[in-house]
C-alpha cells in the first residue's frame, strides 16, 4: 500500500514547509532576526529530527536529479533521513519563478501527477518515478517538497 506511505511523508513535510515559508516573510538579516532564525531552526530540527538551515545551500543529500531554479535559498532541510524527504524554500528575482521551476522539472523528465490550487498560491505534484516533487509558490517564492516515489 504505497499511498498511505506517501501521505505520511507528505504530512510530515508539508506543515514544515508551510510553517517555515510563513516565518520567512519579511526576514531582514539583523541580530534579532538571526536569533529568531536559530530558534526556528532548533525547533524544526527537534520536531523532525532533520537538519534545517534558514538560508544557504541545498542539503548535501538533496537529489541531483531534482532541478532547483536560481534564487536565494531561504530554507533547506530534510527529515533526518534522505529516505523521507526534503523541503527547500527559495526566493527568486524571476517574473514567474513557479513557471520557471515547472519548466526545469519537466525539462528534467518529471511529469505532472496531480494539481492542487488556491487563491494566492498553487501547487502541483510531479514525478520522475524516483521522486515526487510538490511544487508551490507565488510571485517571489518557490517551495519544493521532495520525497521518494512509492515503489
Amino acid at each position: 500500500m504505497p499511498e498511505p506511505r506517501i501521505r505520511g511523508r507528505a504530512a510530515a513535510l508539508l506543515p514544515l514547509a508551510a510553517l517555515t515559508a510563513a516565518l520567512l516573510a519579511g526576514c531582514a538579516g539583523n541580530p534579532v532576526q538571526d536569533l529568531v532564525d536559530r530558534t526556528v531552526e532548533d525547533a524544526v530540527e527537534g520536531a523532525t529530527g532533520g537538519d534545517v538551515e534558514l538560508s544557504g545551500d541545498l542539503p548535501a543529500d538533496f537529489p541531483e536529479s531534482v532541478p532547483v531554479i536560481d534564487g536565494t535559498i531561504e530554507l533547506a532541510g530534510g527529515t533526518g533521513s534522505s529516505a523521507e524527504g526534503w523541503v527547500v524554500v527559495l526566493s527568486s528575482p524571476s517574473s514567474d519563478p513557479l513557471a520557471d521551476a515547472t519548466t526545469a522539472l519537466t525539462g528534467a523528465g518529471f511529469t505532472q501527477d496531480a494539481t492542487l490550487s488556491g487563491e494566492s498560491a498553487g501547487g502541483s505534484v510531479y514525478t520522475d518515478g524516483e521522486y515526487l516533487v510538490v511544487l508551490a509558490g507565488d510571485e517571489t517564492t518557490v517551495t519544493y517538497t521532495v520525497m521518494p516515489a512509492p515503489r
